[in-house]
């Protein structure tokens, strides 16, 4: 056993420490088949669970399916596998913002059970989200067992995420894309080839199991240049019902927030309501993919007014699915709704100019998708190269560009923040790397400490303190009681020059007498963007450190600016 161990360990050195790019590929690659495994495992389950459950959805009772499954997905999240519900892709990004990546293993498969058990029952949500959050936590344990630092371990994230978008919807450059889009925030060449690959191997190991090359297919489209304004007018509507969607998904977990009745009775609800709309608008229930195959081959079968109400029908469901308990992802339901807007908008333009001669209503369905995908996540290159994937329509590849971006320039004026990250900037909780904000968060306040301070007694009369200046370069004297020792001010040299400019004061005065009581104090606790923000407040260059009631040192701006300027060259370098 010894042998073998130390045979592991010098394999490991050689192999790895001595290149670290040869280390990433073979960890992202790990990486990214598992999650690959892990999409393709959720969306095999959910198809025999959809198949299984199709016989029962005639009845009127059915209506009861998506709510027992909603309420056992959030009873098993809240009380087995301890995690939140929702999607889990901003605790993703959070994870990666604050924490270097890290995520706890049962994240990997906790997802997975809780989005099968509210989206094979019928809930209005996509697999796109549990096998993101799954494959984030397979990266970040795989860094664990090789014992990388922050910097890999986030590489790893991004690989696994890669995988599993790549796996789940056959779309290897959209997992790439969304990987440094969305989750990493940051294309940076180190990430990209790990990510990529990472890509790659997820998409051939989801290929290898479902042998299929698109996700929806069609016939090809022609799209002219009478399309153009068209185009330009599909994607207003896109970012207009792109904010509608996040707005109701907010607008319904806040309120589910607001009830009394424990979570699991909010999840029944929540997929009561989904089964309720069912009976109208079966477009609603799961994923919804038959239909929006139905819009892009145009077979679908609603009309103008019948297919407005369904956009709303949809948008209703997801949120009451996601924001009342149930587990899931917004990919798919942006999907839905964006055909739907898109095949509406068709039909609109049909009526009002019949012998336009504009292309056919599968494509402004496929144009719909990536308005609502950009709109949403304000991120217009994974809104493009997944659909180009997942319908092979490079034909529409330049009015999917300009669907895209004007659709998430539109919705960036009205939100600011996209649908993953109003949450967390409402929260102060949103730091991108090589920002301000997290490059302070990143240093430590106990290492920016200066605490070879010199303290003086409350009781102390000035001719002693002019006696223990003399033998100090400090510019600053905290002040601390006899016996007790704790903080009670401080004097500034700045501030005491009349009094020693007087020598006949020196007996008369004591430093309680003297010492400023209204100088801001921080503590340890505090974040260090936090003592900035006091200190530009109150135009300080120096600030106390206060500990319950003790003084620890103090932290001068100059020394705050040093480290930043360390870590910055470190957080920016290649390597």
């Amino acid at each position: 056993m010894n042998h073998f161990k130390r045979l592991y360990i010098l394999l490991y050195n050689k192999l790895f420490r001595l290149d670290d790019r040869l280390l990433m590929i073979i960890a992202g690659s790990a990486a990214g088949i598992c999650s690959g495994l892990a999409a393709v495992a959720l969306r095999l389950s959910l198809e025999a669970a959809i198949e299984w459950l199709h016989p029962f959805r005639a009845y009127t009772w059915a209506i009861l399916l998506p709510a027992g499954g909603a309420m056992i997905s959030s009873l098993y999240l809240d009380k087995i596998a301890r995690e939140a519900a929702g999607h889990g892709i901003p605790e993703v990004i959070y994870s990666v913002s604050r924490y270097g990546g890290l995520l706890r293993f049962r994240s990997s498969y906790s997802r997975l059970i809780s989005s099968f058990l509210t989206i094979g029952s019928g809930g209005s949500a996509g697999p796109e989200a549990p096998v993101v959050m799954s494959g984030s936590a397979i990266g970040s344990s795989i860094a664990k067992v090789f014992s990388l630092n922050d910097r890999q371990r986030i590489t790893l994230v991004g690989c696994g995420t890669a995988g599993a978008i790549a796996a789940i919807f056959n779309a290897p450059i959209a997992g790439l894309i969304f990987a440094t889009e969305v989750i990493l925030g940051e294309w940076k060449f180190v990430n990209i080839i790990p990510i990529a690959i990472a890509a790659v191997a997820g998409a051939e190991a989801s290929h290898a199991i479902i042998p299929e090359q698109v996700l929806f297919n069609h016939y090809p489209f022609e799209m002219g240049l009478v399309d153009i304004p068209a185009c330009v007018c599909l994607a207003l509507l896109t970012a207009v019902v792109s904010v509608i969607f996040v707005k109701v998904l907010r607008k319904s977990g806040a309120l589910s927030k607001k009830t009394s009745l424990p979570l699991w009775i909010r999840a029944a609800l929540g997929g009561g309501s989904v089964g309720v709309i069912a009976l109208g608008f079966p477009v609603v229930l799961g994923e919804g993919y038959h239909y929006i195959q139905t819009m892009i081959s145009n077979t679908f079968s609603m009309g103008l007014f019948l297919t407005f109400v369904a956009v709303f029908a949809k948008i209703f469901a997801t949120a009451m699915t996601l924001g009342w308990g149930g587990s899931g992802g917004i990919f798919a339901p942006c999907l839905v709704i964006g055909s739907l807007t898109g095949t509406m908008f068709h039909q609109i333009l049909f009526f009002l100019f019949p012998d336009a001669g504009c292309a056919s209503g599968g494509a402004y369905a496929l144009l719909g998708m990536t308005g609502l995908i950009s709109g949403v996540m304000q991120a217009p290159l994974t809104g493009i190269f997944l659909i180009v994937e997942i319908t092979g329509g490079y034909e529409t590849i330049l009015p999917l560009i300009l669907v895209s971006s004007v659709s998430s320039t539109v919705s960036h004026y009205i939100e600011p923040a996209s649908f993953y990250f109003k949450e967390l900037i409402e929260r102060g909780q949103f730091l991108r790397p090589g920002t301000d904000a997290r490059i302070l968060t990143d240093l430590n306040i106990k290492e920016i400490i200066d605490a070879d301070f010199k303290t003086a007694s409350e009781n102390m009369v000035f001719r002693d303190f002019i006696e223990l200046l003399k033998g100090s370069e400090q510019h600053f004297f905290p002040v601390v009681g006899d016996h007790t020792g704790e903080y009670k001010g401080m004097i500034q040299i700045s501030s005491i020059r009349r009094y020693a400019l007087d020598p006949g004061i020196y007996d008369m005065l004591f430093l309680n007498q003297i010492m400023d009581t209204d100088i801001p104090a921080v503590s340890t606790a505090n974040e260090l963007q936090e003592v900035v923000d006091v200190m530009d407040a109150n135009r300080m260059d120096n600030i106390p450190v206060v500990d319950h009631g003790r003084f620890i040192g103090m932290i001068s701006k100059t020394r705050i600016l040093d480290l930043y300027r360390r870590e910055l060259m470190m957080q920016t370098s290649p390597h």
